[in-house]
């Protein structure tokens, strides 16, 4: 069942939206960071004898990829599905790792975006929704 904001407090309907709009900015800065390796793999440095040296049209895949599939997660935690808060911190956790290994090719790109994950991490385990249960007791109190 879908969490709406009278089913719980105005703070954690707050982080839910926030982490889902976070989630779809993060997975837009991915799918172009994906696109910008798919079509000019040419202008991305590639350092010589890197451990993590793939085809940075490969890297550019796999980074599309993760990226739509952190907007359409934070679709979902907009439209208030809990399976989607554990998609998108594991696709988070994810995109983090995927940035930290592309660290050598965009520096601050990649940090930037790892510093977005670990936001949507952060928003998606804080938020703690509200039962209807426990708002009819605490209007009760």
């Amino acid at each position: 069942m879908a969490q709406t904001q009278s089913d719980g407090s105005p703070f954690a309907h707050g982080v839910s939206v926030f982490a889902g709009v976070i989630l779809i900015i993060g997975g837009g800065f991915q799918a172009i960071q994906g696109l910008a390796a798919i079509v000019h793999d040419q202008y991305i440095l590639v350092l010589p004898n890197y451990v993590y040296a793939f085809d940075l049209t490969a890297w550019g895949w796999i980074h599309l990829v993760v990226g739509v599939g952190l907007a359409v997660t934070g679709i979902f935690v907009l439209r208030g599905q809990t399976w989607a808060r554990v998609i998108g911190m594991i696709l988070a956790g994810i995109s983090a790792l995927l940035n930290f290994v592309w660290l050598p090719q965009a520096p601050w790109w990649a940090l930037l975006l790892i510093a977005v994950d670990i936001l949507v991490i952060w928003a998606l385990a804080s938020w703690r929704p509200e039962t209807p249960s426990q708002a009819a007791r605490q209007a009760a109190a």
